[in-house]
């Protein structure tokens, strides 16, 4: 069996033809640099997905948060990871890398804000 996928692991983006014989990557062809040979690999056999999202900040009206996973999880658990998201609402103020959700859904990643929310931020100005 053969899998035509294209390698997101540089800007070259390149057009990638994956031969998998019992369930096994036995050739990977197109590749321009040894990155794309493992980015197919794992793509045929674990594939993992960076999660980003937007929660809720409770104690200020209308605002949101941007959430991410701090590294990529397991595609399968992307679902129950959106689902751990729907249920949370967090309270300002909240720093970038503040974690939201530890080890989501059993992964070994936690999910962090990507912005800070509701945090005082001086601002310089000079005039001249």
């Amino acid at each position: 069996m053969t899998r035509d996928i294209i390698c997101i692991n540089c800007p070259v983006g390149c057009p990638l033809t994956v031969t998998i014989d019992g369930g096994e990557v036995t050739n990977v062809e197109g590749h321009e640099c040894p990155s794309g040979e493992s980015h197919a690999i794992k793509e045929c056999v674990n594939p993992t997905r960076v999660v980003t999202s937007s929660v809720p900040v409770i104690n200020i009206r209308g605002a949101m948060l941007s959430v991410k996973t701090a590294s990529d999880i397991p595609k399968s658990k992307i679902f129950e990871c959106m689902d751990a998201l729907k249920s949370i609402n967090v309270d300002a103020p909240i720093r970038i890398g503040d974690v939201i959700i530890s080890n989501v859904a059993d992964t070994g990643v936690d999910v962090v804000a990507t912005r800070n929310v509701g945090t005082y931020t001086m601002r310089w100005s000079f005039k001249g």
